[in-house]
């Protein structure tokens, strides 16, 4: 199974700080999955405005080809203003509405205050429940006092959660392959 672990910004470095701390605990967990970082930093972003997917540029068309070829995901995201960034936004509306359908996806987050964890649940649950992901239940927020001054967590609550999700995550990858997954092509 090939998952995407998608650092979800495009500035900043402690969002990938967590994402490559999961990707160690899922190898740890299940090494049969082969895992793939994906920052959209690397891409030269377009405002996605409902043309087809033909008439956007190369790093868009590349973004969804990711997606789309994806068993399955780890969305990693800051927390900007009390919401997600608006790159990771702009990301999920160029996908069609079935790309991650039953696909599992876990999500990471840092913030700079405790309460910013809510936004996972009112806003990018949503957008993945719109997807129809197999979420699973078990995200992990982090807090600028998690790390050190080099971005490395600190926190060994963070680590043993972060364990737990790649453990979870794996079982819901495992589960999923059971499912039956509707294709893009078919309606």
């Amino acid at each position: 199974m090939k998952i995407l672990l998608v650092d979800g910004t495009i500035i900043g470095r402690k969002t990938g700080a967590i994402l490559e701390q999961v990707k160690l605990y899922i190898e740890e967990t299940n090494p049969e999955l082969t895992l793939e970082i994906m920052n959209l930093s690397d891409f030269e972003h377009q405002f996605v405005d409902g043309r087809p997917l033909g008439d956007y540029n190369e790093d868009m068309r590349e973004m969804v080809r990711r997606f789309t070829e994806a068993d399955g995901y780890i969305i990693a995201t800051p927390i900007f203003q009390g919401s997600i960034p608006g790159v990771l936004k702009n990301a999920f509306d160029m996908l069609h509405p079935r790309t991650m359908r039953y696909k599992p996806v876990s999500i990471v987050a840092n913030g700079g205050t405790y309460q910013h964890h809510l936004v996972i649940e009112n806003q990018l649950k949503p957008i993945l429940d719109y997807f129809r992901c197999l979420v699973t239940p078990n995200y992990v927020y982090t807090h600028t006092s998690h790390f050190d001054e080099t971005n490395s967590i600190i926190n060994e609550d963070v680590h043993d959660r972060l364990r737990e999700l790649a453990r979870v995550f794996a079982e819901y990858a495992k589960m999923s392959t059971h499912l039956s997954k509707e294709t893009i092509d078919n309606p």
